[in-house]
């Protein structure tokens, strides 16, 4: 019993922070895609590929008792099959599991489009199947990923990499469901939970485009660093501001008027940076270029780092935009809206051997 499965990474389209203090963000589902292979096994034991080596350990109805401390780079599909086991509640066949890297730009840089929400993704749709359960993949999974950032994140980057298309998503409580999990009722609460409040919009009529700065960025040191400075009143303040900007952009991506779309993505980028000093002297350049090409832009996600998102009228601005990028040392990635999660007809060769060369 085997599937190859594949997710997508994400990319803040507005309310990145206003997400965390209960405002609306919308995200977009890109590529490139991760691809992920598991297969059934006949003992109990698990094994995790990943490129830099294997984890392993054996199944238990509390998780996954590893053989070894769980390293960094492990980390989050570690926690969603240790989360997974738990939903299973009982004894169960083992499973090899192999996930691919997430892309990565010049200098071996992430290119922050959520690698490791993908791979959270994964290894519970992954863990699903192996074990033929019936649990909320997604509240599953966002229950992982946080718990796996230390209870910071929004968890848009995984609802987006779950869905797919281009979403609307509010930030998703896991604390009954993270509770739940160490009293021997995770699966039940799992089902008994509210829903995700997550809303699929329209495809954009926009073109878009994605230009990476060349430097990576840590989201969870720079959400500590900005809800430091912000108090209560503060980030509602913002909420409202970012949230109307939302809607005004969410408008704008169906077409129409694209300088009214335009200064709405300006002023979402201006108000992030009233959080304080997330934007490098790299996206000044993108964002630079983009409107000397009468297009828009905007960072995208925390900050401080990797990339920006760029908005252009139709292909043939895109394409000119890319070009001048590109010409000045820019890694770029034409953006086209992915599916969810899902089911391949082929298996990744090198994720099949990883698996092969453990029997």
């Amino acid at each position: 019993m085997d599937r190859a499965l594949s997710a997508p990474g994400k990319l803040f389209i507005s309310g990145e922070y206003a997400v965390l203090w209960g405002g609306v963000s919308r995200l977009v589902a890109v590529g490139p895609r991760t691809a992920a292979y598991v297969r059934r096994r006949p003992d109990s034991r698990v094994h995790i590929c990943l490129e830099e080596g294997t984890l392993q350990g054996l199944t238990t109805p509390r998780g996954v008792k590893w053989d070894r401390d769980v390293p960094a780079g492990f980390s989050f599909v570690a926690r969603t099959l240790d989360e997974a086991l738990r939903a299973h509640g009982r004894a169960s066949v083992g499973f090899d599991v192999a996930v691919a890297p997430g892309a990565l730009g010049p200098g071996g840089h992430k290119l922050g489009i959520g690698g490791s929400a993908s791979a959270t993704v994964l290894a519970a749709e992954a863990a699903r199947f192996v074990l033929e359960e019936k649990f909320d993949v997604l509240k599953l999974a966002l229950t992982a990923h946080t718990l796996g950032q230390g209870g910071k994140g929004s968890g848009g980057d995984v609802a987006t990499s779950f869905a797919g298309g281009a979403v609307r998503y509010r930030r998703y409580d896991v604390t009954a469901l993270a509770d739940a999990a160490n009293t021997g009722r995770f699966n039940a609460a799992l089902a008994e939970s509210p829903p995700v409040d997550l809303w699929r919009m329209p495809v954009p009529r926009v073109s878009m485009l994605y230009a990476f700065t060349g430097e990576s960025a840590s989201t969870k040191l720079l959400i500590g660093q900005v809800e430091a400075r912000l108090a209560e009143a503060g980030r509602k303040a913002f909420v409202e501001r970012s949230d109307a900007l939302g809607h005004a952009i969410e408008d704008g991506l169906g077409g129409g008027d694209f300088r009214a779309f335009a200064e709405a993505v300006k002023a979402q980028h201006a108000l992030l940076l009233e959080l304080g000093p997330l934007e490098t002297e790299g996206m000044r350049r993108v964002l630079a270029i983009a409107a000397s090409y009468h297009c828009a832009g905007k960072l995208s996600g925390a900050g401080g780092g990797d990339g920006c998102i760029l908005f252009a009228p139709d292909a043939q601005a895109r394409e000119a935009l890319r070009e001048g990028l590109e010409s000045r040392g820019f890694l770029t990635l034409t953006l086209d809206v992915e599916q969810g999660v899902r089911g391949e007809a082929q298996v990744d060769a090198r994720l099949r051997g990883w698996v092969d060369a453990l029997t």
